[in-house]
Order: C-alpha cells, then sequence, then structure tokens
C-alpha cells in the first residue's frame, strides 16, 4: 500500500482507531477491511477501496479478524459478561478494583460522523 493512502487512512478519524477510539501512533496503525477481506461475498475490488478500508488499533483488528461488522459488533457487545465470569475478574470487582459497564454498540466512526 502506498504511504500517502495509508496516511490518509490514519487521518480518517484524526489518528483513532475506528473501532474503539483509542489514539495510536502512525507506525502502530494497522488497516482493517471494515467488510472483510476474505468474505467471499465482497469482490476484492470492493473490499479495498478506501472507503472500507480503516485504521485500527493492533488488538481490535486482531479481535475483529474477518468477521463482519455486525458480528463484530455482537461480540463486542457480549465481551463484558464473557469476562465477568472469570475468577480472576470476580475477585477484581470483590476488592473494587474493577467495574464492567457493557459496550454502547456504538463505534468511534459512528461516533465521529455525528460529531463532525
Amino acid at each position: 500500500m502506498k504511504k500517502e493512502i495509508r496516511q490518509q487512512i490514519y487521518n480518517k478519524f484524526d489518528g483513532h482507531c475506528a473501532y474503539c477510539g483509542k489514539k495510536i501512533e502512525y507506525k502502530d496503525m494497522q488497516v482493517d477491511h471494515y467488510w472483510p477481506h476474505r468474505d467471499h461475498l465482497v469482490p476484492k475490488e470492493v473490499s479495498d477501496k478506501f472507503d472500507n478500508l480503516m485504521p485500527s488499533c493492533r488488538r481490535c483488528n486482531h479481535y475483529k479478524r474477518a468477521w463482519k461488522p455486525e458480528d463484530f459488533r455482537g461480540l463486542i457487545l457480549k465481551l463484558h459478561k464473557k469476562i465477568s465470569k472469570t475468577y480472576l475478574a470476580k475477585v477484581a470487582v470483590d476488592y473494587g478494583i474493577l467495574e464492567f459497564k457493557p459496550f454502547d454498540g456504538i463505534f468511534y466512526f459512528e461516533k465521529y460522523k455525528k460529531v463532525k
């Protein structure tokens, strides 16, 4: 990918991950295909278009993998319940170290559009 295209992707959300909203350094940004590159329903010429390329932090890109956007949203919506069942998380809650809050279902790029 050309450096100028990569820079434009990074600038889409002012250097933030499109999903979680965390500020990312340019060198740490990963480019995610919003509509998965491996999805047989999405032709390569569509999946590689600029509008489909999202700046992503390493964790979001890794966790999203080749999930479709709504499937990924579903994973994140259930994440607090999944994590809260672990023994260590229960200990942290008991000691007031950790408090779970469900995801509101809106990715950073969706909030970003409303503000702009």
